[in-house]
Formats: structure tokens, sequence, C-alpha cells
């Protein structure tokens, strides 16, 4: 069995410097690059980019909310179609650095409160795999397990990865508990790892709340923006190397 790790990079712009992207990219499989909406910026993208390819991991973009204050984490109320401008211009303008640097974009995965939102609206899932189809059919659309973004991308003919957190808790309906809830973070680098491993092992995941809910991992997101990421992101391929 094999398994996608991936993670969020290229959040930096200007003087603000987040996360060890170096690091992480040497170990992991798939890297979701901040397109300059929520995060990141013209000069942080094409260095991200170049690190990738060096380190020979698969590129996506990754849109957000048109809201760097909030780092893409606020709900804005936008239309549809203004939804589906907005990923087509980050997505374009991501995949213009790649090609400039003989590499070709490989998937999508919205970010933040724009990802959440399209794992419940079908909506906003529908304008954001459309964008992705008609910018180019062969992408990748990566989503939360089980959720209307994989349901849309199927729809639109594109191939989708049913994404998973190593660190975030599960409400009841297969959705993540929302960052403003207590719980919604798993601290305890165990924790994570049990989780994990029973997700990828058994297809199963015990939201807040106590109840097991089905899951398909196909992808695992480690966030790569706390100073404990790079020791975690060695224990849990260690772990996912004796459990698979």
């Amino acid at each position: 069995m094999q398994i996608d790790l991936n993670c969020d990079l290229g959040e930096s712009f200007g003087a603000f410097v987040k996360g060890n992207d170096q690091g992480i990219l040497k170990r992991i499989t798939s890297a979701n690059i901040a397109c300059g909406f929520h995060s990141g910026d013209p000069q942080v993208m094409l260095k991200t980019v170049k690190l990738a390819l060096h380190n020979g991991v698969k590129i996506g973009a990754h849109p957000g909310y048109p809201d760097l204050q909030g780092f893409g984490r606020r709900h804005i109320e936008i239309p549809p179609e203004e939804i589906y401008a907005l990923v087509l211009y980050q997505i374009g303008a991501l995949s213009a650095i790649v090609r400039s640097q003989g590499g070709q974009l490989s998937h999508v995965k919205p970010h933040g409160a724009l990802y959440n939102r399209a794992a419940i609206d079908i909506d906003t899932a529908n304008a954001i795999a459309q964008a992705t189809a008609d910018y180019d059919p062969g992408l990748c659309l990566y989503g939360l397990a089980g959720s209307e973004l994989i349901t849309a991308g199927k729809k639109a003919g594109l191939k989708t990865v049913n994404e998973v957190f190593a660190d975030r808790t599960y409400l009841s309906d297969g959705t993540l508990t929302p960052r403003s809830q207590e719980g919604a973070v798993i601290h305890s680098d165990e924790q994570a790892l049990a989780q994990v491993i029973r997700m990828v092992k058994e297809h199963k995941v015990v939201s807040l709340d106590g109840i097991e809910i089905d899951i398909l991992p196909e992808s695992i997101c480690l966030h790569g923006d706390n100073e404990k990421a790079l020791d975690f992101a060695e224990k849990i391929i260690e772990a996912l190397k004796q459990a698979i």
C-alpha cells in the first residue's frame, strides 16, 4: 500500500515567514502552494516551486479566499461565479510559475474556509471543480474525504483524492471540527498517530463526540507551520512504514 503525504506550503509573504518549507519538502510527496490570496506572493511561490521540483514533490495550487489578514480562515460570502473566477485565476498564476521552471501542475486543493465551505456546499464545490476542469481536466482535485467537493470533482470528470487530517478532529457528519471549537486540533503526537493509523488500516475515525465513522484516506495532510512539524512528519512516516 502507498499513501500520499501532502502539506500546505509557500505561505510566507513579504517580510512574514511561516513554516519550514525546505525541511518539510524532504518528507512529503505532494505540496499545496499558496497562490497569493490567503498567503504567499510571487517571489515565495517561485522559491517554493523550485524547492518542490528539486525534491521531486508533486505541486498543487492552493487557492483560498482573498483574505490575507485572516489567513483565509474566515468565511466570505462570494457567489459561485466569483469563486470560479478567483480559483481559476490562482491556478493559472501558480501554473505559470511551475511551467516556467520546467515542471507541471499536479493538483488543486482549496485552502481554509474555502475548503471547508466546499466540503458542505455543493454550489461552492461545483465552482471549484469546474474551474479546475476548465483549466486542465488532467488535474487532480483534493478534498475532504467523502465531501461535496469530492462529489463535484467526479461530476466534472476529474480524478479526486480523498484527504484526511493527522492532527484535526472530526464531527459525526465527517466534517472537520471548526477551529473555533475546543478540541479541533490534536496536540498529542501519540493521539494523532493512532488516529492516522486507524484511518489507514481500518478506514475508520472516531468523531469528537465518540461516534465511529467511515473514512477513505487517499492522502494525509500534515501541517508544516508549527515548530514540531518536522519531528511529527518523521514520526508519521515511520508509523506508516510499520503499519502498512
